[in-house]
């Protein structure tokens, strides 16, 4: 506990930082660092910054754009269909109000805290307000480093992408608490959990200095003693398992316990209202997931068709499995199931698809389809709480789920694709045991973290504009009484 607080006096104090350098995920290719021109030194040759290849560059601007169609109109349309009509408006202003808040926000200080040298549990404000990323007398854009030495894409693109990802990751925490809550609070909560959860978590896991910092042992060393704190440890986070998933999931039942349980939960029924745009939400999310997993590659190589391949074939086999259990169990395969469990697969490959191969990714995607629906059932009457679009039950279990198989599907005796080498240029395998354990060290972190800040982020908010809607509010339906709009005017 005294590590938590002291990590929490940290964020508080949001140290400043050196020199701009940053990491996304640690592929099998790993890094992401800024190139600014170096201050000139006399009688030395200056050295040509390099260029991006446009291939890797449009790949990431493609990429870009199915994250934003995953959240808008994919989540959106995804929750919206599962909760009752008198709701559903309320459902996509919430998402589509979320990612406009979150994008600014990303853009004013969110990208410099996460991806800057700040300390191992936050950055600094090197890229405030996205300074130093474009010179307009110049016209020149700073360059971010791909998972390979030397090889580079515009950081505007790096940017982008990556607020993609912050933005849906506070969007699925609504649904935990889906059609109770203020909407002025969820846009102070979003903001509030943004800055100190999934910012420092994203730091933790995806912040380092990059390969060409790692040119032999002493300067891997003093670059790794830069990195994010569970970066340092050698957690593998592919794609957002712990970033994502777990971050918003567990902050979202933390929402469910405290907003309490809807009007009439249990007597009343509440079915989805819609599975029609359910299933097309859902479809949209599995199209723009692609983006999602092979775009973390940041470069369009053999990396990002092994992350590709497994999001198509895992989800694949989750959405069996789900249908089968369910089939097995209530007597009848659902619609509602099978986009469940291809939500379930597509979590849980997450943060293994571009470490492990097709028979890890395989067994991973079968195994959330079955453990997902356990997740939403018999997980969800033990906990006892109103997740009401089961937030935790498919992003927390499958996320957690996918993080710990990643290591152990990661090692070459899995058939997995192992980690780089820097110093050597070489590639090697990971243990099983030791490589789990880290793994579970970045779940259990992520839980306490995201958790602790989410009840305290609920509370502040409780205490100054209240969190839920009045009861008759409550009862006649968010899309009236928070917006003065209908879903539909029959």
């Amino acid at each position: 506990m005294k590590k938590f607080i002291a990590l929490f006096a940290l964020i508080a104090v949001l140290c400043g930082s050196s020199a701009p350098a940053f990491a996304e995920d640690a592929a099998p290719a790993a890094a992401v660092a800024t190139t600014e021109a170096a201050p000139a030194v006399e009688a030395a040759a200056p050295v040509a910054a390099p260029v991006p290849n446009k291939g890797d560059t449009s790949f990431m601007l493609i990429v870009t754009v199915l994250v934003i169609m995953m959240s808008i109109p994919g989540l959106a349309l995804f929750y919206g269909g599962l909760v009752r009509s008198k709701n559903m408006l309320s459902i996509l202003m919430q998402v589509f109000s979320i990612f406009a808040l979150i994008t600014v926000l990303w853009a004013i200080y969110g990208y410099s805290l996460a991806f800057t040298t700040g300390n191992a549990f936050i950055g600094g404000f090197d890229r405030l307000f996205l300074k130093g990323v474009f010179d307009p007398v110049s016209g020149a854009v700073a360059n971010a480093a791909t998972f390979s030495k030397g090889v580079y894409i515009p950081e505007f693109a790096f940017v982008a992408f990556q607020a993609t990802f912050a933005a849906i990751t506070v969007a699925l925490i609504v649904g935990a608490f889906a059609e109770r809550m203020k909407f002025g609070a969820v846009m102070l909560f979003s903001a509030l959990w943004f800055t100190f959860a999934y910012l420092p978590i994203a730091h933790m896991v995806w912040f380092w200095a990059g390969p060409d910092a790692y040119t032999d042992a002493d300067a891997a060393a003093a670059a790794t003693a830069t990195a994010g704190w569970l970066f340092q440890k050698g957690a593998l986070d592919f794609a957002g398992g712990t970033v994502v998933h777990i971050n918003a999931a567990i902050a979202g039942l933390v929402g469910a316990f405290l907003i309490g349980k809807r009007v009439g939960y249990g007597k009343e029924a509440m079915a989805p209202h819609n599975l029609v745009m359910t299933m097309i939400g859902a479809s949209l999310l599995w199209v723009g997931w692609f983006g999602f997993n092979a775009g973390s590659a940041l470069e369009a190589g053999g990396t990002a068709t092994l992350a590709f391949a497994n999001t198509l074939i895992a989800t694949a086999a989750a959405v069996l499995t789900w249908m089968g259990a369910e089939w097995l169990l209530k007597g009848k395969p659902s619609l509602l199931g099978a986009a469940s469990g291809a939500v379930a697969g597509l979590v849980a490959i997450t943060p293994a698809c571009g470490w492990v191969g097709i028979g890890g990714g395989l067994i991973i995607g079968a195994l959330a389809g079955v453990v997902c629906f356990w997740g939403v059932t018999g997980l969800k009457k033990l906990l006892g709480a109103d997740d009401a679009l089961d937030v935790f039950g498919i992003h927390g279990i499958g996320g957690i789920l996918g993080a710990l198989l990643t290591g152990v599907f990661n090692g070459f005796a899995m058939g997995g694709t192992g980690i780089i080498d820097y110093v050597n240029n070489t590639v090697v395998t990971t243990e099983i045991g030791a490589q789990t354990w880290i793994q579970a060290q970045a779940v259990l972190t992520t839980l306490v973290w995201s958790g602790v800040v989410a009840f305290v982020c609920y509370k502040i908010v409780d205490l100054t504009i209240g969190l839920r809607v009045a009861e008759d509010a409550e009862r006649e339906g968010l899309d009236t009484t928070s917006h003065g709009e209908k879903a539909y005017n029959l």
